[in-house]
Order: C-alpha cells, then structure tokens, then sequence
C-alpha cells in the first residue's frame, strides 16, 4: 500500500469516527436543556418566594405607617381629654407618651420594612432578569439542538452512501465492458472471416452446379419475358 492511500485511508476513518460521534453532543445538549430547565424551575420557584416576600413585607410596612399614625391620633385624643377635664393630666400625659414611644417605633419599624421590602424588590428583579435569559438560553439550544438533528441525519445518510460508492469499483466495471466489447468484435470478425472462407472453399463443380440448380429451379416470370421482348433480348 502507498504512503498515500495510507494517508486517505487514515482521513476516511478519523471522518468516519467523526460522524459516529454526532450522537455524543445531541445527547449533551438534550441533558444541558433539562438541567437548565431544571434551574429554570427553580429560579421561578425562588423568584415567586422573594416576590412573595416583598409583597408581604411592604403591606407589613404599610400597617406599621398606619399605627403609627394611630399612636399619634391617640395620644392627641388623651390630651384633649386632658384639657377637657376628662382625665387626670398625669395620667393623660403619661399615656400619651407611651403612645407617642408606640408610634415611634411603629414609624421605625415601617421605615426598616419599606428598606427591606425594597431590597426584596431589588432582588425579585435580578431573578426575573435571570429568568428570562434561562428562557432565552433554553430556547437557543433548542434551535440549536434542531438543527443538530438534522445535520447528523445528513451526515448519516452522506456517510451511507459513501461508503456505498467506496465499495463500487468502476476501474474493475469499465474494464470489464470493455473486454465484453472487445469480445463481441473478435467474434463478429470470426464470423465474417469464416464466411468468406466458406466461399473461397467453393470448387468450380460447385459453382456449376449450383448454377444449374439456379436455372432450373427458376422459372421466368411472364413479365420478365414480355420485358426481355420489348428490350430485343430474346
């Protein structure tokens, strides 16, 4: 074997282990969409928890706003009980206080959840981003996972018949033909040449009498002989 058929015949089967392996990255890219689906499902899962969370947490807020505001009415009705008479000013103003020291940390508390509620938020919106490039990826590798598919049908099929061409040998067909040709003409070349020997074989006796034969096994037609006539030939 030459250098270079070794050559050919090493780049047909590195090409064919090629092709053997297409089913390898279909199969990857199959697993890589159900893991990333799986993240996906995932994400949704905790965006949904930390939305949850920053609705909660800012109706939470709200409450604490509005009791603080409550506080702050209670503690202006104790003072106008106060001044109507209605309670006892050391009383009054004591509880005052103490409603005036609810509402602030009512306040505080509103102030921390509106915070918190915000950093919810903040984070509900990167997962929502994260999402959705999910989405984006998944839907691209299916694409891409399509036309894997298909280029390793074709490449399938191209490597089917290729190898059918391969194992047809039209050096050994065309050879072939031409000795069948070859073949038919010497036979044809026979058979005129035997021919012609066959009436070069002939003896005068033959001829003669195969003449004779000839003449008298035909007889004249009767427009022969008018057409003789008119000619002057008989």
């Amino acid at each position: 074997m030459s250098i270079f058929k070794r050559i050919f015949k090493i780049g047909q089967s590195h090409a064919h282990d090629a092709i053997d392996k297409m089913e390898d990255p279909i199969k990857m890219t199959e697993q890589g969409i159900r893991d990333l689906k799986q993240d996906l499902q995932k994400a949704m899962t905790s965006l949904a928890e930390v939305k949850g969370i920053a609705i909660r947490t800012r109706k939470d807020a709200d409450n604490n706003k509005k009791l603080a505001a409550d506080y702050e009415r209670k503690a202006m009705l104790l003072l106008q009980k106060m001044q109507s008479g209605e309670l006892d000013s050391q009383d009054a103003e004591r509880l005052a206080t103490e409603a005036l020291s609810k509402k602030e940390e009512s306040a505080k508390e509103a102030v921390r959840l509106s915070q918190e509620a915000e950093h919810h938020g903040t984070m509900a919106g990167t997962l929502q981003a994260n999402v959705n490039k999910l989405k984006s990826t998944i839907s691209t590798y299916e694409n891409d996972l399509i036309t894997l598919k298909a280029r390793a049908r074709t490449a399938a099929s191209t490597k089917k018949i290729n190898q059918q061409i391969a194992k047809v040998d039209s050096n050994g067909t065309i050879s072939m033909l031409e000795k069948m040709k070859a073949k038919v003409e010497e036979d044809e070349s026979l058979a005129i040449a035997y021919g012609e020997m066959a009436n070069a074989d002939k003896s005068v006796d033959d001829e003669i009498n195969l003449a004779l034969e000839s003449g008298q096994s035909a007889v004249p037609s009767a427009s022969l002989l008018e057409l003789k006539k008119k000619m002057g030939l008989e």
